[in-house]
C-alpha cells in the first residue's frame, strides 16, 4: 500500500503541474508573479483533486486493464 501512495503523490506532482501549466499558458498571458501565484494555486488544488482519484480509480482500471489483456 506504501508504494500505490508513494506513486500516487508522485504521479499527482507531475501530471497535476504539467497540465495546469499547460492550460494557464494557454488562456492566459505570462504576466510574472501573477501567473505564477495563479499558476500555484491551480496546482494546489488540481493536486488536491487528482490524489484521491488516482487512489480510488485506478485499482478499477488496473482490472479493467487486466481483463483486457488476459
Amino acid at each position: 500500500m506504501k508504494k500505490k501512495i508513494t506513486f500516487a503523490l508522485l504521479m499527482g506532482i507531475v501530471t497535476t503541474g504539467l497540465i495546469s501549466y499547460v492550460l494557464l499558458s494557454v488562456n492566459t498571458d505570462y504576466s510574472g508573479n501573477k501567473f505564477l501565484t495563479i499558476w500555484l494555486k491551480s496546482w494546489a488544488i488540481s493536486y488536491g483533486v487528482v490524489i484521491p482519484c488516482i487512489l480510488l480509480i485506478s485499482p478499477m482500471i488496473e482490472k479493467v486493464v487486466n481483463k483486457m489483456m488476459n
